[in-house]
């Protein structure tokens, strides 16, 4: 007990218990660190293929449906984060259970980790070679770089997102401009019957996919927010139209191009410094909020406050970049299919067991075998059917596991 007091006076994070009054943020600190985290490279890239498979209604119809879906769900967490001041995994300790949270965490963890390695090597093959530097010595000041800026918490993630979120977005707009000036206008981008069309359904798979497991970790960030309010809204505006701004300055790309890549799309317009400048802080600010959640995540399975652990995260991603992204890429796309599942079973049990989460000492099982039930099944439905739109599908499986399993376990235990 006293080591754990320990722990927890020096956690700054708030890793292992609810977050205090003192350490809210406001408005601004919480919509830079969320827009940070949706500014990303491939949801540029994702649009970039949209562009490319879509004509002008259809792009547009996936885009808004896609990301209203996105804003919603992760809105709804942010609520749960905020109202509790709790981590995802802490969350989780209530739904899955004191040790079954370890499943959800050991997940969680291992992806996050996964894609700040990928992240890191992402950003270093392309520069290297342009800019002829060593690609490992590239790679671990990368690491080291973007470990740092993790390790100091939730202020850093602000001020790195406050730099980052701007200058994304003027150079988005930038090259956005020359693409519709290169065709004589927005009218002229999106072709009417492309040469390789996506379906609408493959085009919300995409549009959803492409952050609904990232956007799952969504309390780590908003638990910090002074009002219900500053939580929903901020993570609104950045999964609705922060998300959506990105794909459009890919698909603006992607449709006069040809080439779904952001980076090779605006090396293709002259913009190489600004490329890489583009390139580093987008993957900057995602990994940033990738490693932190993982070193959330073993903060609870260790109980050892999350600083430590952002540390050994971004050493083993660093350290294991190469390897990554050569080999891993599509392993760890198949496991953050499975991260969703866990994100409506949190939502689900904090709305169906609302009272426990204000108590000073809640009951928690040791496992919620319905818990682990609903995301095993709704894992599996979401990675093996070929039909529909596979998180979706994955949610809803979930869901409907995890409802009729505590309505089954009340009822028994009412009689």
């Amino acid at each position: 007990m006293k080591a754990t007091a320990k722990n927890r006076t020096g956690d700054t994070e708030h890793s292992l218990s609810a977050v205090k009054q003192e350490s809210k943020q406001g408005f601004w600190a919480v919509i830079v660190i969320m827009l940070g985290f949706t500014f990303f490279s491939p949801s540029m890239t994702a649009g970039g293929n949209l562009g490319i498979g879509l004509n002008m209604r259809d792009f547009f119809l996936a885009m808004l449906l896609g990301n209203a879906f996105l804003g919603l769900y992760t809105g709804v967490l942010a609520h749960v984060g905020q109202s509790t001041g709790l981590t995802l995994d802490l969350l989780a300790r209530h739904s899955f259970g004191t040790k079954g949270s370890y499943l959800p965490s050991i997940l969680i963890s291992f992806t996050q980790i996964g894609w700040f390695g990928v992240g890191v090597a992402m950003f270093a093959f392309p520069v290297s070679v342009l800019l002829n530097i060593n690609m490992t010595v590239l790679i671990l000041i990368t690491g080291v770089l973007m470990t740092a800026t993790a390790y100091y918490g939730i202020k850093a993630l602000a001020v790195l997102g406050s730099i980052a979120v701007p200058l994304i977005a003027v150079l988005g707009i930038y090259s956005m401009n020359v693409g519709i000036a290169e065709v004589s206008g927005f009218g002229n981008v999106f072709a009417e019957n492309p040469g390789n069309p996506l379906t609408l359904t493959a085009a919300l798979s995409i549009v959803i996919g492409s952050f609904i497991s990232g956007g799952t970790a969504t309390p780590n960030f908003t638990r910090f927010s002074k009002t219900p309010h500053i939580a929903v809204w901020a993570t609104v505006i950045a999964f609705f139209i922060g998300n959506s701004i990105m794909f459009v300055f890919g698909a603006v790309g992607g449709a006069v191009t040809g080439n779904a890549d952001i980076f090779d799309i605006l090396i293709a317009q002259g913009l190489m410094i600004p490329a890489i400048l583009v390139l580093g802080l987008n993957i900057w600010t995602t990994n940033n909020n990738a490693l932190y959640t993982a070193g959330l995540g073993l903060a609870n399975i260790t109980k050892i406050r999350s600083k430590p652990m952002v540390l050994i995260g971004g050493a083993i991603g660093t350290l294991s970049a190469v390897w990554l992204y050569n080999n891993f890429i599509v392993y760890l796309s198949t496991l953050g299919g499975m991260i969703p599942p866990v994100g409506v079973v949190i939502i689900l049990h904090y709305f169906m067991n609302k009272k426990n989460y204000g108590k000073e000492e809640p009951t928690c099982t040791d496992v919620n075998f319905g818990a682990i039930m609903a995301v095993v099944l709704g894992s599996l439905v979401g990675v093996f059917l070929n039909w529909g739109i596979s998180p979706l599908n994955a949610l809803m499986v979930s869901a409907v596991v995890y409802i009729a399993y505590e309505l089954i376990v009340k009822k028994n235990h009412g009689k």
